[in-house]
């Protein structure tokens, strides 16, 4: 279990009662002070997190979880905080690492690498999955706010380091969730697309599909990641038209509307 260091783990869950233990366990090596903050969660995941010594507090759903950053960072009473999400882990080595920047502050908010690994078996190295960094420990009297809007970055005063041990992030468990976030995200992404009047074809659709499918399969050599590299780099591509095609329809339907 990790020493009290001036620092608090912070997890955010919504239905995690699979990844929440193992999670948080992870998070022990780095501090005993552990934030859930959980939106509205209707497994158990709460209850696991409780039970085993995490303070929870409930925060509105959302289906991502920048709404819920900076709410988790304001209840920390430590200097120091460090998000992690529901399918991360923290190693020894990255808990280790942390505890020496924090103990010699240099900078005020740090970058850390993420090992995205695919259904727990396989580390994606190449197409554009590595070393995929993220701003994720972060001294708290340096924080201004952090934007609800998704894959939002926070503002930070200071100066921005970067470590070297990376986060386990086990994500795309199988096809069936992976189809079911791409539904989620995507449409999130194409309203981002809609209100900033983005424009939309059906030339948008092959253009996206082939783009993607050249960057993750070629330009960063996905390939070599096996079959589970190719796999994913085609699904990439997939998710981003996916997001084209829902600003289609939305651009469609608003059209439609102002001739009714």
């Amino acid at each position: 279990m990790g020493k009290d260091f001036d620092i608090t783990a912070i997890v955010h869950t919504h239905n995690e009662e699979k990844n929440i233990l193992s999670c948080i366990e992870s998070a022990k090596l780095l501090s005993n002070k552990i934030i859930v903050i959980d939106m509205k969660s209707t497994d158990k995941t709460v209850d696991l997190a409780k039970k085993i010594g995490a303070n929870v507090y409930l925060f509105p759903h959302s289906i991502y979880v920048e709404p819920a950053r900076e709410f988790g960072i304001k209840k920390a009473k430590t200097d120091w905080v460090f998000l992690l999400d529901a399918d991360e882990r923290i190693t020894k080595e990255l808990a280790e690492e942390i505890k020496n920047k924090i103990n010699g502050m240099t900078f005020t908010y740090y970058k850390i690498p993420r090992k995205n690994i695919f259904g727990k078996v396989k580390w994606l190295k190449h197409g554009g999955w590595w070393p995929d960094y993220q701003i994720r420990l972060i001294n708290k009297k340096f924080f201004k706010s952090w934007s609800k809007e998704i894959h939002s970055t926070p503002i930070i005063t200071g100066e921005i380091g970067y470590l070297q041990n990376p986060i386990a992030h086990y994500f795309h468990g199988d096809l069936e969730s992976m189809l079911e976030k791409t539904t989620i995200f995507e449409n999130v992404e194409s309203d981002l697309l809609f209100k900033a009047n983005k424009n939309v074809s059906t030339n948008t659709f092959f253009r996206k599909f082939l783009g993607e499918l050249f960057r993750r399969l070629i330009k960063s050599l996905g390939f070599l990641d096996g079959e589970i590299g190719i796999i994913e780099s085609i699904y990439q591509a997939f998710s981003k038209t996916i997001t084209y095609l829902f600003l289609y329809e939305k651009k469609v339907s608003r059209t439609l509307r102002s001739f009714s």
